[in-house]
């Protein structure tokens, strides 16, 4: 019987890695720590957006779990097991929140698209967004790219923090796409095309409990879709199931076992998650958000406020209403804003993961060519996430966690947006294959 344990010896130099890189990743803790003493002299809530970020980072690292790997993985390997972790974190904390929802609305709060001066909101319902044109196509043209950057929003943060030079280039212009993207999502929901538009609470439709019931029966749906396909690229003979590390797996445990150990570090730091584990404490994340902030997770709004500033600083006015709340939050100072530290948390907590697996490294692994693709994949992705209202996190994981019928729509534009973003860069982007069948 095959068993996910191995016996692990260290060769020297790596031992030494891991120290070195074991002692930084403290003071990167200790950083972190200084930093939220210091925030808190403002705010204990964005100590707690810190401290969040840092947990998220960390998580998605130590799981190697992405969004974006939901498409990519199993049109490229065949493998499902990321997409049906997406699946089942959806589920759980869908379950977790439509106890909260239905608990305040008993109480009388209401969503926020539908709340007045004096009202109490429903934690979470922010999320609950309007369903339009904007939101197909922002989808669409983030899910490619998503592609063409290797990554989501989220993923992005992780892997600057994972030391991805690709991310470094990506970021920046995922930034100056927002803005764009913030200003034509305006623009169609204050024009004709914007009577082609609805927002749908599920529960003000099905009920609290017959909205639980149809997201969950459509991420079975997805599930047995999931399956299917895996089921069928096993048949076809192009199957790549994702196997770990050597030092990724368990250590075979041994008789004479003492805690202060190498065998102890490694299956608290070293060891990876899988996906499975890191959709559960995700999950729990999530709630924990929604239970502290009122509001769910969300990346890149917090992008779109570094866009305005630093066109600001370059002499851009910004006199369109759509950026009257950015304004506002660019106004009061970035460090004061949520959703901006709790990104740098992201990237911290990432670090963190790998200095304490003794795993960072600069990956410089690319051409001129697939950075100019990089950079292009981050433009579309930032203008397309704004557009939507959203990336994988707010537009799609926030949104149908939150019964929005709006994160439906995303996320089947976003999966066709990715899929043929795969189509388009399969054998022409180093971090994408050639089509299965011309390998």
């Amino acid at each position: 019987m095959k068993t996910n344990q191995t016996t692990i010896h260290q060769p020297k130099f790596k031992t030494n890695t891991l120290l070195i890189q074991s002692i930084i990743g403290l003071i990167v803790i200790a950083l972190v720590g200084y930093f939220g003493s210091f925030l808190a002299h403002s705010s204990q809530k964005l100590t707690l957006y810190l401290l969040t970020g840092v947990a998220l980072g960390y998580i998605l690292t130590r799981s190697t779990f992405g969004f974006a790997g939901g498409v990519k993985k199993i049109y490229v390997t065949g493998f499902g097991g990321l997409s049906r972790a997406l699946i089942i974190m959806f589920a759980i904390t869908m379950i977790g929140m439509i106890g909260i929802h239905w608990y305040a609305a008993a109480n009388g709060a209401v969503p926020a698209f539908m709340a007045e001066a004096g009202d109490t909101i429903i934690p979470g319902s922010k999320s609950v967004n309007t369903l339009s044109i904007a939101t197909i196509a922002g989808g669409f043209i983030f899910g490619i790219g998503m592609i063409m950057a290797g990554a989501c929003a989220s993923g992005t943060l992780t892997d600057i923090g994972e030391g991805a030079t690709r991310a470094m280039i990506v970021l920046p212009f995922f930034v100056l796409g927002t803005a764009p993207g913030e200003l034509v999502r305006y623009k169609i929901h204050d024009s004709a095309l914007g009577k082609f538009s609805t927002t749908m609470y599920l529960p003000h439709t099905f009920g609290f409990i017959g909205a639980l019931l149809v997201s969950l029966f459509a991420l079975l749906l997805l599930y047995i879709l999931v399956n299917k396909y895996e089921a069928f690229r096993k048949k076809e003979g192009f199957y790549e199931e994702e196997l770990f590390a050597h030092d990724e797996k368990a250590i075979e445990a041994k008789r004479n076992y003492k805690f202060f150990s190498y065998e102890t570090y490694h299956k608290f730091f070293i060891e990876r998650w899988s996906f499975l584990t890191g959709a559960i404490l995700l999950a729990v994340m999530f709630i924990f958000i929604v239970n502290t902030t009122g509001s769910s997770w969300g990346v890149t709004s917090a992008f779109s406020r570094w866009d305005v500033a630093f066109l600001q600083n370059l002499g851009f006015e910004f006199n369109s209403p759509a950026f009257t709340s950015i304004l506002e939050d660019v106004n009061n100072g970035l460090l004061n804003h949520n959703g901006t530290i709790r990104n740098i948390g992201i990237i911290f907590g990432s670090l963190i993961a790998l200095l304490l697996a003794g795993k960072f490294k600069f990956n410089f692994k690319y051409s001129v060519k697939d950075a100019f693709i990089y950079a292009g994949g981050g433009l579309i992705m930032g203008f397309g996430a704004r557009c939507a209202g959203g990336c994988n996190i707010g537009a799609l994981f926030s949104a149908i966690c939150n019964f929005s019928l709006a994160g439906w729509g995303f996320t089947v534009a976003l999966i066709l947006g990715g899929i043929v973003g795969l189509k388009l860069f399969e054998g022409r982007l180093n971090i994408i294959p050639p089509n299965r069948h011309r390998r």
